[in-house]
């Protein structure tokens, strides 16, 4: 059982008494363009976090990953991201029709500091975009068009106190169960743990794009 928690924050002057307000730098780097160093930043990154929220307020945080600069800069308050084929919960794109507002991280394997936006979202199938989006010969059905609204650099503390790019530091992987116990386990499946194995990798083998 969890111990009673009596010490609860309750609001922002509370909040401030601890943390303190920002310093006037870290207010002022927002920026409601994507300017040379933003670009620059996403055309590097192979992998992305995509937060939405539902109108019931549950947020929902998607990860995407393809080649470096998967993500297109179509000017410098758009950008447009590829829907590549997926588990079809389609969570983030059915938030996007009722709550448009979404978060982006980008990341770049190797670099410490990561790039962080927020916008507002449309799902759109123009082909002239999803052609260009393509790799391996297919493109997306979808893309997300996001009207980016801020955009600023996150510092890199969590990431130099993580030590995620050190290899040498990463955590033993030992006694992690495979996804596909976890799968059987969690929907309460019949198929026996080669079955599930089979499943998930004919989807990696065949089923990236």
């Amino acid at each position: 059982m969890t111990p009673e928690l009596t010490q609860v924050i309750e609001d922002e002057t509370q909040l401030r008494e601890i943390v303190g307000r920002p310093a006037e730098r870290n207010v002022q780097k927002v920026i409601p363009v994507l300017d040379e160093h933003c670009r620059a930043f996403i055309e590097r990154s192979p992998f992305m976090l995509l937060a939405s929220s539902a109108p019931d307020a549950s947020i929902d945080i998607s990860p995407k990953g393809d080649p470096p600069g998967f993500v297109q800069v179509l000017d410098e308050t758009t950008l447009a991201i590829p829907d590549r084929p997926g588990n079809r919960r389609a969570d983030t794109l059915t938030n996007v029709l009722r709550n448009p507002v979404v978060g982006l991280l980008f990341m770049i394997p190797g670099k410490r500091e990561t790039l962080r936006i927020r916008g507002t979202a449309r799902i759109v199938r123009d082909e002239w975009l999803r052609e260009q989006m393509a790799v391996r010969g297919r493109a997306p059905a979808l893309a997300l068009v996001v009207d980016v609204e801020e955009a600023f650099m996150h510092c890199a503390k969590c990431l130099i106190r993580s030590k995620l790019w050190g290899r040498e530091e990463w955590p033993d992987l030992e006694g992690l169960a495979p996804l596909a116990r976890v799968l059987i386990d969690h929907a309460n499946l019949s198929c026996t743990l080669e079955e599930m194995q089979d499943v998930i990798t004919d989807s990696y083998d065949t089923k990236l794009y």
